[in-house]
């Protein structure tokens, strides 16, 4: 009755409508003719005028809107209530009363908040097999070790390198990827576990080292800050081989190049991966690695930004990152090599001068591209000499003029803009640049001046030299070594990386500055 009278806004001694509306008129008019006399009903018929502003049918002045406690609420309503906070919200919500802290060890709240914020999606008989519970799940190993999703570059001298660190099932993994054998730039991506954690019999997470051909081993975790961590591994002999270090460097150079020493002919090749497995071995015990992020794209970018696989001559396929700056784009690598290491920018384009490539005919002719080339950069270095914000005529820009930071393509009308809309251009190397990979495309949409990277070992006397960059669709682009009379083809590394992508541009600009001063 009490029920029905707070829903209703009226007490039982007026009559229920809903009754009403199922009574004859004589119930009706017998109903309304009892006596008020019920104590009870009092009460109810001035909880109803209370919350409904009646009192025996006359109106009052409005009340405040009545309260309503989450703690009046069914526990099973609650409990797809505190599922949908974030996990991070919960231990506090834990410490309101005993009934909230209660209802938080349903594990139905945890599987959710685990499957929506990492990803996980195990069932439960998986894990009651172990002992272990959603709630032991996020806390103890996804929420303690959350900083550390994402992807990493190891700080290994000039070769660097790319570390992605996901959630995989009960597991956080992380990976290593590695460039498909040189010279195949197309093939898909390799990569091997260098470390994982997970809980045992609901105890503190457990920390694997991967590394070696021995089977996991006891390993240590040390987050340094938020964007930087370590790791040690505790039995390193679990590394060694016991063919010795004959044998460790054969299964490495199988793993790492695909081939055996004999089949690497060139000698200053050999050279190189040598001096690669030398100084990599020294951080097979201890290594430290700092976030990288993926650059944010725009609508009016050339193609969409991201990383991608390059050849680079003697040192095999090396990871770089494709990002925009306005004018401007840079590839900068991930992994290096001990001529240009990791973190440097090793091509820079500017997208504010396309280049007209010559026909085929003429364009297996070496000179004629250079001579293309050298005016390109001619003109680039008269245009910056003049005042900033003037032109030749030494009027100023105007108010038709493109800001910097929306100069992504090519000025409508251009040469540039014409060549992106246009059928594909046919392209060929010219006679005498060198390829690693002859099956480079031989058609392109569009080409722009720009400078590469070289230096002398150990990045001794650094220069950028002029190019020309080659787009060739939205997953492959070139670059031509002018004066090393060299081609490296770029394609992109299709795979989706979670916690990766950078929380605002200034971010990302800081990211590219410190990985590149660690190497300077």
């Amino acid at each position: 009755m009490a029920v029905c009278a707070r829903l209703c806004g009226v007490g039982p001694s007026r009559g229920c409508r809903r009754r009403q509306q199922r009574r004859d008129p004589a119930e009706t008019a017998a109903a309304d003719s009892e006596p008020d006399t019920d104590l009870e009903e009092e009460r109810i018929e001035a909880g109803a005028a209370e919350l409904c502003g009646e009192w025996g049918g006359r109106s009052s002045s409005p009340s405040p809107p009545p309260r309503c406690s989450l703690l009046e609420l069914p526990p099973e309503l609650l409990v797809e209530i505190f599922a949908s906070l974030p996990g991070t919200d919960l231990p506090n919500l834990a410490q309101v009363c005993t009934k909230f802290c209660r209802i938080l060890h349903n594990d139905t709240i945890w599987r959710r908040r685990c499957r929506e914020e990492y990803g996980v999606c195990e069932n439960l008989r998986k894990l009651e097999i172990t002992g272990v519970s959603c709630r032991d799940i996020y806390a103890k190993l996804l929420h303690r070790y959350r900083h550390i999703l994402g992807l990493w570059q190891p700080d290994i001298g000039p070769y660097g390198g790319l570390l992605n660190v996901v959630v995989d099932g009960l597991f956080i993994i992380g990976w290593m990827y590695l460039p498909p054998h040189d010279p195949h730039v197309d093939d898909p991506m390799r990569f091997k576990p260098l470390f994982r954690i997970h809980l045992m019999e609901r105890k503190s997470a457990t920390v694997e080292c991967m590394y070696g051909h021995r089977g996991p081993h006891n390993g240590h975790i040390q987050i340094v800050k938020k964007d930087e961590f370590s790791t040690k591994c505790n039995q390193t002999e679990h590394h060694r081989m016991s063919g010795g270090r004959q044998e460790e460097f054969r299964t490495w150079l199988r793993e790492e190049w695909g081939r055996t020493l004999e089949d690497i002919f060139h000698e200053h090749m050999q050279e190189l991966i040598l001096m690669k497995f030398i100084y990599t071995s020294q951080y097979d015990n201890c290594l430290t690695y700092r976030r990288i992020y993926l650059p944010l794209s725009h609508p009016d970018d050339l193609i969409r930004p991201g990383l991608f696989k390059g050849t680079y001559g003697s040192h095999g396929l090396e990871i770089v990152m494709l990002s925009f700056h306005g004018r401007h784009a840079r590839v900068t690598k991930i992994t290096g090599d001990p001529n240009i290491p990791a973190g440097q920018q090793t091509v820079e384009v500017d997208l504010m001068h396309p280049i007209q490539l010559p026909t085929v005919d003429d364009l297996y002719n070496f000179n004629e591209l250079s001579r293309i080339i050298l005016e390109a950069q001619e003109e680039v270095h008269r245009e910056q000499r003049q005042p900033e914000g003037r032109t030749e005529d030494g009027e100023g820009s105007g108010e038709g003029s493109r800001p910097p930071t929306e100069v992504r393509e090519p000025e409508p009308g251009s040469e540039g803009a014409a060549a992106l809309k246009e059928e594909p251009l046919q392209f060929v190397l010219p006679v005498g640049v060198s390829s690693r990979n002859e099956n480079y495309p031989r058609t392109c949409r569009i080409c722009f001046f720009g400078t590469g990277l070289i230096a002398g070992h150990g990045f001794t006397s650094p220069e950028r030299t002029p190019g020309v960059f080659i787009l060739f669709d939205d997953d492959r682009f070139g670059f031509i070594w002018l004066e090393l009379k060299s081609f490296s083809l770029y394609s992109r590394v299709q795979a989706t990386f979670r916690n990766a992508d950078a929380p605002s541009p200034q971010a990302f600009e800081e990211m590219l500055k410190n990985i590149q001063s660690l190497t300077s």
